[in-house]
């Protein structure tokens, strides 16, 4: 806690004492000894006609220059302005239980007490310390070295004392407070821009548009539930002419969750045009995390890989939300057994594929959907996803219906607690031409 206020007060006001006045003591002192050359001078012998006739010409004088008849007398301050010793007083210092339990001035040349701060007291000569406290809390000190007269300081001094005390403590408390909040305002307004900086970087990893297939229909939406988020999804063109369609989950959320979904997305990119294999890619990018990735996180992800012209699609899950598809036998899960990314290097990530008829749409989705609550707790759950891909709606409407029923099963004054990502893909329902010169079928 540094001392508020500095040793030398008394000092300040022995200085004060010996310039009395200031201005206006000169401008008294001036007038006697003026008077008294005055009169020795006229009972030397010059008359009282000669002193008649200097107070007339004193009068007309004063009557042509009335302004400098006026004597402005200002006070001036002390020339000296004596400053404390710079002192850090800890909150666990003994010196500070002392003076809360005595709450007025305190003469500490002959306290003893092992206090660093006390120690530092000494040695820069003050000698009497008077605490200012505000709330039960020690907010500062007043620290005072030995009067120039050599006298100890009275009863009237202490009690001048401690009543100023009693008056500086709350506002200086009040300052204190002030500094604070301007402090912690300067603080978040850093963090704030930090974030937007850091949202900036993260929209640059999410793609630009959308991919353009022939008798395909895609749609995204992503909503992060803070500033930034871990999240993600992406269309990544392999050489052989595929798409790899990936959607993650990092667990936790802000900045940390938005930094491994960056190192994420980046060695997706990096590995999926090398591997093409969804099952190969995952294996791959876990390795990679376990290395790096901070402990208690990890990365669920899906990652298909679609062929545009037959339809045909092979995908792997590392620990991700089941994909839905609306087919025209009901709505199918797209399972595959894998760990999520990050937790044990050397995994395996099975393998699996499937055919989508022309009208099939398919919807992958993180949590944020399916594990949002509603005022009374109640889960939205995966099955009520399921009933909404099996409604009919296809691309942004689906996605729109989704986003509508999530709004009325939690409320207008829900937070949402999790990051939201859909992708949508569909078959166009004119495909079948496509299918018959390709000779797929299911």
């Amino acid at each position: 806690m540094a001392q508020q206020v500095g040793r030398g007060a008394a000092t300040a006001a022995q200085e004060t004492e010996m310039t009395p006045g200031g201005a206006s003591g000169m401008t008294e002192a001036d007038p006697s000894q003026n008077g008294t050359g005055a009169g020795r001078g006229a009972k030397a012998g010059h008359g009282e006609n000669d002193g008649d006739d200097k107070v007339g010409r004193v009068r007309g004088w004063l009557r042509r220059n009335p302004q400098a008849a006026t004597v402005t007398t200002t006070p001036q301050a002390p020339s000296m302005v004596a400053a404390g010793p710079e002192l850090d007083l800890a909150s666990n210092d003994p010196l500070v239980g002392y003076l809360l339990s005595a709450a007025s001035a305190v003469d500490i040349t002959s306290l003893q007490l092992q206090s660093p701060a006390l120690r530092a007291l000494k040695e820069a000569g003050v000698v009497l310390v008077v605490p200012l406290i505000s709330s039960g809390s020690l907010v500062g000190l007043l620290s005072l070295g030995p009067r120039r007269s050599e006298r100890g300081y009275s009863t009237d001094d202490l009690r001048l004392l401690n009543s100023l005390a009693g008056y500086a403590a709350p506002a200086m408390r009040v300052g204190q407070l002030v500094r604070q909040q301007q402090a912690e305002a300067r603080q978040r307004e850093r963090i704030d821009q930090e974030l937007k900086i850091a949202q900036i970087i993260q929209q640059q990893f999410l793609p630009k548009s959308l991919p353009d297939l022939p008798n395909w229909h895609v749609a995204a939406f992503y909503r992060p539930a803070r500033t930034v988020g871990g999240d993600f999804y992406d269309f990544i063109p392999l050489p052989d002419g595929r798409v790899m369609f990936v959607v993650g989950d990092v667990t936790d959320k802000g900045v940390p969750a938005a930094l491994v979904m960056a190192s994420t997305h980046a060695l997706l990119r990096a590995a999926a045009p090398r591997l093409i294999s969804p099952g190969k890619v995952l294996g791959h990018v876990n390795d990679m995390l376990c290395v790096d990735i901070p402990a208690h996180m990890f990365v669920t992800c899906l990652a298909l890989v679609l062929d545009p012209v037959s339809g045909q699609i092979e995908f792997a899950n590392a620990g991700h939300d089941v994909p839905y598809v609306r087919t025209r036998n009901g709505v199918q899960e797209l399972r595959a057994r894998g760990m999520p990314l990050g937790l044990m290097p050397g995994m395996e990530y099975e393998e699996k594929s499937f055919q989508f008829e022309p009208g099939d749409c398919a919807l992958l989705h993180s949590d944020g959907l399916a594990e949002a609550h509603a005022p009374d707790r109640e889960m939205f759950g995966f099955p009520r996803v399921a009933e909404l891909v099996g409604k009919g709606p296809s691309g942004e409407a689906l996605i729109d219906l989704c986003l509508t029923e999530l709004g009325s099963f939690t409320g207008p004054e829900h937070e949402q607690e999790d990051d939201i990502t859909l992708v949508s893909l569909q078959r166009s329902p004119s495909a079948w031409r496509q299918e018959q010169q390709v000779g797929g079928g299911r």
